[in-house]
């Protein structure tokens, strides 16, 4: 796995942006527009799994990064449940339904495949690789 720069480089982060076009745009539209509890808390959670993955990256640790990329992950599963809610009031057919659920679940497998690279790594993060001064 490459050495990331910037958050922007990350393919999950980049995966997770697409997510949230996607529901910005669906919410946007007929009775779902309209259903400001359901359109605001799956709008929330899409922001929250690629905020989650800049605010890790910005951390400057593994251990940190793994941290946020779960709530990143988490997120991603608030996104698929409120996705059921949107199936089941009709706000979104089972064509647009499946097409956001393979995006959304391609994220949720990239920040696992990100965390399981990061707890192997024996690189610990830019704030691990400091020299210490002396005191």
């Amino acid at each position: 796995m490459a050495k990331f720069e910037r958050f922007e480089d990350i393919e999950a982060w980049q995966r997770a942006r697409l997510l949230t076009r996607e529901i910005y745009r669906v919410s946007s539209q007929g009775q779902f527009a309209r259903d400001y509890g359901l359109k605001d808390q799956i709008r929330c959670a899409s922001v929250a799994v690629m905020s989650n993955i800049a605010e890790g990256f910005e951390q400057n640790g593994n251990s940190e990064f793994v941290q946020f990329l779960s709530i990143a992950k988490a997120s991603a599963g608030e996104v698929q449940a409120q996705l059921y809610v949107a199936l089941d009031q009709g706000y979104v057919d089972e064509i647009e339904f499946q097409r956001i659920s393979v995006l959304r679940t391609e994220t949720s497998r990239m920040i696992s495949g990100l965390i399981a690279h990061l707890r192997k790594s024996a690189l610990r993060g830019a704030k691990y690789n400091k020299p210490n001064k002396a005191r």
